[in-house]
């Protein structure tokens, strides 16, 4: 099969962590290829994500480069079996920008999720009417039928969360977000609303950086910390004004744990942000 043109953030991340244990090792791409019984331009593009790998190939080639980890090649194992096609967010491919059906993706494989929104309502719980307004003000503006798509995406996102067996989500949101009037006052009150039936459900901890915290963490930085089934797979996506950018290495995640820590340390609790989220609604 020709290499693939665009693999998928989960595609490239398998590669990525082959790539990251075989430099551990101090071993050359050729010697890996070679293990495996490929050449050097094939290992490249297993590295890249751009070439699959199947599940005996992996157990060789982590057994040349020494790790011992079960459960980690276990999980890359199960990252191989994974095929295209077979999943609800395969139906946007080619439809929407690539980094929307990785964040799909990302959150699907996540054993929990946490996120920081500093100036909007996370995707997994806007409202069809907000999620347009968003995404219709982008730079430069999507035509209908994109719009449609990735709205259509994005509220599907959301069905995880109220699914079965849905992963603990943890979502600190700054007031500011909240006081935003994307779409207007109604589809701002509307979207309120919708936040306080999330602050229900039972695998959502929703809490406010209320406007009276003094300090900010991270420079007002949006990002989601997805945790993997292993620490080595988690990964943090950042928010952009042209999308979002995946980080994975470990330094990375290290840092956005902290802020993680220091963003719970000064949000209110779950009661007093339900309040503050009902306070606001009528104020809107």
């Amino acid at each position: 099969m020709p290499p693939r043109d665009l693999p998928s953030a989960r595609e490239a991340r398998l590669g990525a962590e082959l790539r990251k244990l075989r430099e551990r090792a101090g071993k050359a791409a050729h010697e890996a290829a070679a293990w495996i019984g490929t050449d050097r331009a094939k290992m490249s593009n297993i590295e890249s994500g751009r070439r699959g790998i199947s599940e005996t190939r992996i157990r060789r080639l982590t057994e040349f480069y020494g790790c011992e980890d079960q459960r980690l090649i276990g999980e890359l194992c199960a990252m191989a079996r994974e095929h295209r096609g077979g999943n609800w967010w395969d139906a946007f491919r080619g439809r929407v920008p690539q980094g929307n059906v990785d964040m799909a993706e990302l959150e699907h494989h996540a054993t929990r999720l946490r996120m920081v929104h500093m100036l909007l309502v996370p995707g997994v719980f806007q409202t069809p009417g907000y999620a347009r307004a968003v995404m219709g003000g982008s730079v430069p503006p999507p035509d209908e039928e994109l719009l449609a798509a990735r709205v259509a995406l994005r509220i599907r996102r959301g069905e995880l969360l109220r699914g079965e067996d849905p992963p603990p989500c943890q979502a600190i949101i700054h007031e500011g977000a909240l006081r935003m009037r994307y779409g207007g006052r109604r589809t701002a009150r509307e979207q309120l609303e919708r936040l306080l039936d999330v602050a229900h459900w039972p695998s959502v901890e929703l809490r406010v950086i209320p406007f009276s915290r003094e300090d900010i963490p991270g420079h007002g930085q949006s990002f989601l910390y997805a945790y993997g089934p292993v620490t080595e797979l988690d990964t943090v996506e950042v928010d952009t004004p042209f999308g979002g950018d995946f980080l994975h290495d470990a330094s990375e995640l290290e840092k956005y744990r902290k802020l993680l820590e220091v963003s719970e340390r000064i949000a209110l609790d779950v009661v007093e942000s339900r309040q503050l989220i009902r306070f606001i609604a009528r104020e809107m």
